[in-house]
């Protein structure tokens, strides 16, 4: 059996599933998720390795309308992922509708020279009859079959996985088989804290948030010390994050810490600062501060 490895970008509009699908097709989980839509900020590699190949699968920031440098940002990082790539997927929302943000990204990439396989997920959320048509919908929006899965429920990510081995092209394997994804641990320990952000914040707090781990530290007795500043965008947000008496920042250590743990197999100590970087979202030098340049 020949050797087939290659990159594949996973595109689509804010809060299709891109990440959870992800996490699901590696088997960890190593792209946060939440229910608010623009959690993603970078491009990530997370690896896929079997017997019969290897695929770097490249998470995207979701696709939307900028309204600051930092979707400016999410945005070109999202575009520039198609460049040197052996395959594209293009994930629609089963249980909603074709929208602007879908055409957006299918006028965008119609003409890439690279196979694009379309998948629509959010299935189990859709009766079996509104599954039906809703899949002949979309593939008549784009000329060609698209494949239902449930990323939630795991529904179809065999079939989908072997459509990506059928495009893929013989090749080496890029990395380790026990490596899955690129990112060093201070990112993953920076995307768990702000993920328990997302979910335990309210309104506009967390996409004026960023978190930069600025000291892994491992003690004598094999345990971690990990110090994180969260900068936000107005002292109102610094209140909110930090809640009564400091119980909110110490709901998030604690459900962040649990994570990491988990991932690290050992005990870890967290220390996290809540810090004010007005405007932190709009200026060039602050959003290379943040890993966003």
């Amino acid at each position: 059996m020949s050797y087939k490895s290659g990159f594949v970008t996973i595109i689509g509009r804010p809060n299709v599933g891109k990440s959870t699908l992800i996490n699901q097709l590696i088997g960890e989980k190593i792209n946060i998720i939440s229910p608010r839509p623009q959690t993603t900020r970078n491009s990530i590699k997370a690896i896929y390795t079997a017997e019969n190949g290897q695929v770097i699968f490249i998470d995207t920031p979701g696709i939307h309308q900028p309204r600051n440098e930092l979707d400016n940002y999410m945005l070109e990082a999202a575009y520039n992922s198609l460049e040197g790539i052996d395959l594209i997927i293009f994930i629609l929302d089963g249980s909603t509708y074709w929208g602007k943000n879908d055409q957006l990204i299918y006028d965008q990439i119609k003409n890439n020279s690279n196979k694009i396989i379309f998948v629509m997920n959010k299935i189990d959320k859709l009766s079996a009859q509104d599954l039906v048509k809703k899949q002949q919908q979309y593939s008549q929006k784009v000329g060609q079959e698209v494949i239902p899965i449930s990323a939630l429920n795991k529904k179809n990510i065999d079939t989908l996985l072997m459509e990506v081995f059928d495009f893929l092209p013989e090749g080496p394997q890029y990395y380790p088989a026990d490596m899955i994804t690129d990112q060093i641990e201070r990112f993953v320990f920076a995307e768990m804290i702000r993920e328990k952000i997302f979910y335990l914040t309210r309104d506009e707090v967390p996409y004026g948030v960023a978190v930069i781990v600025e000291e892994v530290k491992e003690r004598q007795n094999d345990d971690y010390y990990i110090r994180a500043n969260i900068y936000v965008e107005k002292k109102s947000h610094k209140g909110i994050i930090i809640g009564k008496n400091g119980k909110m920042l110490k709901k998030i250590g604690q459900q962040a810490r649990k994570e990491i743990e988990n991932l690290l197999q050992t005990k870890v100590y967290l220390d996290l600062w809540v810090k004010i970087l007005k405007d932190w979202r709009e200026k060039d030098n602050l959003l290379k501060r943040m890993g966003y340049k």
